[in-house]
């Protein structure tokens, strides 16, 4: 599923993209991917693109919002003059645009289109008014974000009272948000810690050294346009390049970049875990 970083490049992409396009109709292909009432953003001017963890929402000039959450497939493709001279679309776009995993066409003003197509249709959308956003159980129940809100304060009350391993801690949106499975291992192999370690088990040095880390690896992931691991890709229809970088994840059997320790992978909390036992201890 895409973390920060993804979907932190998607909403730069649709703020650069969509912003001051209106609303000239839209059509639904697939009923269940759509909650709300399309006639009360038809004909309105997008405003802005924000993001609250891993959710994205677009909001228009008579207070109301659209909200998706592109879950493990979803993917948000903008066509239009914004774009004049768009890239060719990723294969990870499978059946191209529009095809047959299109489920939704949201025609804009000036020939410009937003698509919305899922491969598996796990993701979602909303339409909502702009105060009822941040009411959203998804949302209500977001922890403090790492670049905004997570500061040395909060974070080590979060992690002294909690006995998870700090893996799986990490990977709790409802403690942090926006952090999965690749930027939570980087964070830790960077940090030299222990993915099993008990979370309240850390020095202070180590939750500072962490606090460090996961910043680190999630404005890596952001500058390099996000991790196309699986379906991930960007509004202009290319792919991210994290994964070609990334410090441990997805690196089992490969010489640890630091010490050269060979990297080993185990199920942690039902999740592929990567560590170095030489380096995390």
């Amino acid at each position: 599923m895409p973390e920060l970083p993804e979907v932190e490049n998607i909403r730069l992409q649709l703020e650069k993209y969509l912003v001051g396009h209106k609303i000239k109709n839209i059509i639904v292909n697939h009923p269940k991917i759509l909650e709300g009432d399309v006639n009360s953003i038809q004909g309105k001017k997008i405003l802005g693109v924000r993001r609250l963890g891993k959710l994205l929402v677009i909001d228009f000039n008579n207070a109301s919002s659209l909200s998706c959450h592109v879950k493990m497939t979803g993917q948000l493709i903008y066509r239009g003059p914004n774009l004049p001279n768009p890239p060719d679309i990723s294969p990870k776009i499978v059946g191209g645009v529009p095809g047959k995993h299109t489920h939704l066409i949201i025609n804009l003003d000036k020939n410009g289109v937003l698509y919305y197509n899922d491969l598996r249709r796990f993701g979602w959308l909303k339409i909502l008014p702009t105060e009822a956003v941040e009411k959203l159980d998804f949302v209500a129940k977001l922890g403090p974000e790492p670049l905004k809100e997570l500061n040395r304060g909060n974070f080590a009350f979060i992690l002294r009272k909690s006995t998870k391993p700090i893996k799986n801690l990490l990977m709790d949106q409802s403690k942090i948000a926006g952090v999965g499975n690749i930027y939570a291992n980087d964070a830790l192999w960077l940090a030299k810690i222990d993915p099993k370690k008990p979370a309240d088990k850390l020095s202070q040095s180590e939750e500072e050294k962490l606090l460090e880390a996961i910043e680190e690896v999630l404005k890596r992931g952001i500058k390099k346009g996000g991790a196309s691991e699986n379906n991930y890709v960007r509004p202009d229809g290319t792919e991210g390049s994290y994964q070609k970088y990334a410090l441990v994840y997805n690196r089992a059997g490969k010489p640890c970049k630091r010490c050269g320790t060979k990297i080993q992978k185990y199920v942690l909390g039902g999740r592929g875990t990567y560590w170095c036992p030489k380096c995390q201890k």
